[in-house]
């Protein structure tokens, strides 16, 4: 994977982050009972029962980042074998 491919997945990435968040504030905060989330490829009505899932998405994409971010910046691991 080249540079600019991966920096593209790490702003898409960042946005579907904000968006998960924004449903998760609207949810717990505010006492809304359901929020639209919009992802350009897809609308979905959540509701305060969906908090659990939305967050775990939210980690997920956190993950998601951290891993391109790592890739990005090229310190990923590398595993070698002892020599005998």
């Amino acid at each position: 994977m080249d540079n600019a491919f991966i920096q593209e997945r790490i702003t898409a990435t960042k946005a579907q982050i904000a968006v998960y968040e924004d449903a998760a504030l609207a949810l717990g905060a505010s006492g809304v009972q359901s929020y639209v989330i919009d992802t350009g490829q897809s609308r979905n009505t959540v509701t305060s029962a969906d908090l659990s899932s939305i967050q775990a998405t939210i980690d997920l994409l956190y993950s998601r980042c951290a891993t391109l971010e790592s890739r990005l910046k090229g310190s990923g691991v590398s595993i070698s074998r002892g020599c005998w």
